[in-house]
């Protein structure tokens, strides 16, 4: 048919470029099936997108789903036609198609073609193989934003806690100097956004759903302040609705694009857990955050510590770090208590400190021999710990100085 939809090889349309046809036919493979089809990609690989479109058109496929999903799908239109009509709704919009060839593509995405590999019957499990193309709204470079970049997911009901960690989390990596990556769904994923808009940094919200039409409607001043600094991201083109399934696809772009990802509060079922079940799988640094034991947003959490061994624990940005940056240089400090000044004693000292009875009777010798010790290692320990204002003297002998509320009481 001369139209395009079935049947030959159409010429290219005149004074089009080759690059100008890849663009168009990923596009029109994007709208025909869902981003992320592994047969798609690989048809692809093997015939590059202008002649796998050609040959989806034709029914040239072996995978009989694809052929029917292809059929069902031009009864809306001519792929070509919607693809030149959404890369002109790209330019009003304010954003930009990116593909392979583009010095912004972001290249860790091609490890998605590890997941394409495994054998399923889920739709969702079907749709993991790496994007054909990416809009991007937004003036930053896209594989440099997602340089050093790091996921932060979770539940969109999620608890104070849960929404006082993910602000802090995203506040404390981009005044680091990472990009946080996110949904942009109310609960976690506003959370970490917001935080790293209030850091002054950078932030990416990955979408199910065209750019120009941001969701969920109540975050659009979170999209709009994104889009003016940072970056809006989809597999889908410009206008495109956000239907249920998209979410669970969109969540692989995610895993796939960052350094690691870090869950913050998660439900029992969540899709925030798929996307680190994905960053797993694909060997990407994978973190949780524990929460409250009581809390059913923290079940999902809990569980994956559980299941993976190679999720790993974490409680804030210094942790993260060390997971996500670079060997030996962003180690997190251990955890540890206020010092007191009894942490510089000794084991003489601490002896000699410990061996002071409340009632009196302190004197050098009698502490020496209950510390056993001999005199002059009590002595010298003794000036030591008056030094330090653990010990006072008091008529020949040593007492304990007065405990703070003890001093308050008398004052």
């Amino acid at each position: 048919m001369s139209d395009g939809t079935t049947g030959g090889t159409p010429a290219p349309a005149e004074g089009r470029t080759a690059a100008e046809e890849d663009r168009l036919a990923r596009v029109g493979l994007t709208w025909l099936t869902e981003p992320g089809t592994r047969a798609v990609h690989r048809l692809v690989g093997r015939a590059g997108p202008v002649e796998a479109l050609h040959r989806l058109l034709d029914g040239e496929v072996a995978d009989a789903r694809l052929r029917e999903a292809v059929r069902a799908r031009l009864a809306a239109g001519n792929p070509r036609e919607v693809a030149e009509r959404a890369l002109e709704q790209t330019e009003r919009v304010g954003a930009r198609l990116v593909t392979p060839g583009d010095d912004e593509w972001p290249h860790r995405v091609r490890d998605l073609e590890r997941l394409a590999r495994g054998g399923t019957e889920r739709r969702v499990d079907l749709e993991i193989a790496p994007p054909l193309c990416l809009w991007a709204r937004g003036s930053w470079p896209l594989a440099e934003a997602l340089e050093r970049s790091v996921a932060v997911v979770g539940a969109r009901a999620a608890t104070p806690y849960g929404l006082h960690v993910g602000s802090e989390i995203g506040y404390g990596l981009a005044d680091r100097g990472w990009t946080v990556v996110s949904g942009g769904a109310y609960g976690i994923d506003a959370a970490a956004h917001r935080g790293a808009l209030s850091a002054d940094g950078l932030t990416i919200a990955v979408l199910a759903c065209g750019v120009d039409r941001p969701y969920p409607v109540g975050n659009t001043a979170l999209f709009d302040r994104i889009a003016e600094t940072g970056l809006l991201v989809s597999e889908w083109m410009p206008g495109a609705d956000p239907l249920r399934h998209r979410f669970l696809i969109r969540n692989r772009v995610i895993a796939a694009a960052t350094c690691g990802t870090t869950l913050v509060e998660a439900a029992a079922r969540s899709g925030a857990t798929q996307t680190l079940g994905r960053a797993l799988a694909l060997g990407r640094p994978a973190m949780v955050v524990p929460g409250p034991v009581t809390s059913a947003m923290s079940v999902g959490s809990h569980e994956l510590l559980r299941e993976h061994p190679r999720a790993r624990l974490v409680t804030g940005v210094p942790h993260i770090l060390e997971e996500v940056g670079r060997i030996g240089t962003d180690l997190a400090p251990p955890a540890r208590g206020p010092q007191r000044p009894h942490d510089l004693l000794d084991d003489d000292a601490a002896l000699i400190l410990e061996s002071v009875s409340r009632r009196g009777g302190n004197s050098p010798d009698a502490l020496a021999a209950r510390a056993g010790l001999d005199i002059r290692t009590a002595l010298r320990k003794l000036s030591l710990l008056e030094q330090l204002g653990l010990l006072a003297r008091r008529d020949g002998g040593y007492v304990l100085p007065p405990r703070p509320r003890d001093r308050a009481e008398h004052a």
